[in-house]
């Protein structure tokens, strides 16, 4: 095929990525919406049962039944309270629901995985019409690194059964590739002089690894603090029913435990793209240091994401405070690969605008 048909073929796999991820963020919204109507109860409110031992909490996050769950004698008084309904009479309205949640939840994910498989193959076939790695413009990096949001995602859906952030996933490669294909892009061209050498690939494949597990960490903070914040609403009545889908995502202390992890996983390959930024300008450009704006900014995020993981392992701060250091984190990375680009100034302007 020649450079032209992969450029063509590129297009259309990302249009039809978009188009997939849009209906998983439909089928999530959906799931969202069913959820609204159902109720959550707080499972340390359950009877006690005499001689019963004592109730264990098992953390539970698969999809949208991500709770604690409670495994003692007193499941027997919740089960006897809330019979199976008899072999052909109709499920209450509220099972109803839950099970047209799930389905829509799974669905969710299935097109997401879908999407995932055409947006990889829309990268590696702009790779071939470029003849090169496809990071060499604002367009190319947005789509590898919208990429490397859904892998990070799904890679954590099979490790932690995080399917409760599908619907801001999903929202947020739709923005991506959006304004990528509407705004950035660009036909694919050589490299300019200053990117042609084997350090792109060490480099930017670090820097875009990063750059997904940065996003997936910030929308894991969002959900804390929204997460966080309804659970100290109701604190003053523990007894209380609780009501819709962000109740029935797992609590806002495993949240932050999901964010903590991938931001941990993060920082270190963010670290090893700062290092071999300086190694690549000083073969480059004769010097590891030059206070170019991009250069400053990557090291702001460095500072910040450092402050954020040095809280937690030294201080033990945890919650709200951390998780607004990790999005003022992801806010500086989101400066330095958008602003700093189309403000185009500097050795580091390669936005191709």
């Amino acid at each position: 095929m020649t450079p032209e048909h992969w450029a063509e073929l590129s297009d259309n796999a990302l249009a039809s990525t978009m188009f997939v991820y849009a209906l998983a963020m439909l089928s999530h919204s959906a799931e969202w919406a069913l959820a609204r109507r159902l109720v959550t109860q707080p499972l340390m409110t359950q009877p006690e049962v005499t001689g019963a031992r004592t109730a264990q909490p098992v953390a539970a996050f698969d999809g949208l039944h991500s709770s604690s769950t409670t495994q003692s004698v007193a499941d027997s008084s919740v089960s006897a309270a809330q019979p199976e309904p008899s072999p052909g009479s109709n499920p209450p309205p509220e099972r109803d629901d839950d099970e047209r949640a799930e389905r829509y939840g799974r669905i969710g994910l299935s097109l997401t995985v879908l999407g995932a498989v055409l947006h990889a193959a829309g990268v590696v076939a702009r790779g071939a019409a470029a003849e090169r790695v496809p990071w060499g413009s604002m367009y190319e990096f947005a789509i590898t690194g919208s990429l490397a949001v859904a892998v990070v995602y799904l890679i954590l859906v099979l490790r932690h059964g995080v399917r409760w952030m599908g619907l801001l996933v999903t929202g947020f490669l739709v923005a991506v590739l959006g304004v990528g294909v509407v705004a950035l892009y660009r036909p694919a061209a050589p490299l300019v002089a200053a990117l042609n050498s084997y350090w792109i690939v060490i480099h930017v494949s670090a820097a875009v690894i990063a750059s997904g597990a940065f996003a997936v960490g910030a929308i894991c903070s969002i959900l804390f603090l929204k997460r966080q914040r309804m659970e100290s609403a109701v604190a003053s009545d523990p007894g209380a029913l609780r009501k819709g889908f962000l109740w029935r995502m797992p609590p806002a202390s495993n949240i932050d435990q999901v964010s903590y992890r991938v931001h941990a996983f993060a920082f270190p390959v963010w670290t090893f793209t700062v290092l071999t930024g300086a190694i690549w300008a000083d073969e480059a450009w004769g010097r590891f240091w030059g206070w170019d704006p991009k250069e400053v900014w990557a090291f702001i995020t460095w500072v910040v994401y450092a402050a954020y993981l040095h809280a937690r392992a030294t201080a033990g701060w945890h919650g709200r405070g951390a998780a607004y250091i990790a999005l003022a984190g992801y806010a500086t990375f989101l400066f330095n690969f958008v602003g700093i680009n189309l403000l185009g100034s500097g050795l580091h302007a390669y936005s191709g605008m």
